[in-house]
């Protein structure tokens, strides 16, 4: 596992601001002090059939993390589009069946494992059902 300083360079890398930049110095120490990989985990809930350009960006970032021995777990959850979208928006976000959020779960997976390395990451898929 490289050392602090490294680390902090690499995950600094086209950020602005790392918020609260403290916390996460002191889960590096932890994790290389312990040799433990920090867990980093993101959900996506898969309302569209496509990745966006914005997911990329986050999806890189935790490639980073990747390379630097930490676990990454990607969380693919039906609950927003099962549901829609009523978050004050113009336009509500339709209602999906189960089938449809199942269907675009896959091709998420297919597009994440383009930015991300398979043998590294742990993809769960929670189904309300």
């Amino acid at each position: 596992m490289l050392e602090l300083a490294k680390q902090l360079e690499i995950i600094k890398r086209g950020v602005v601001e790392i918020v609260p930049e403290e916390e996460l110095v002191l889960k590096l120490k932890k994790s290389i002090a312990n040799n433990k990989p920090l867990h980093i985990k993101l959900g996506l809930d898969p309302t569209a059939p496509d990745i966006h350009l914005g997911h990329t960006v986050v999806l890189q970032k935790l490639r980073q993390f990747q390379e630097l021995g930490h676990q990454v777990t990607i969380i693919l959850g039906d609950y927003t589009g099962r549901i829609g979208d009523p978050s004050g928006k113009s336009e509500t976000r339709k209602q999906l069946t189960e089938e449809q959020v199942l269907t675009n779960a896959k091709t998420y997976e297919k597009q994440i494992f383009k930015v991300l390395d398979p043998g590294k990451l742990r993809l769960d898929l929670i189904v309300a059902g």
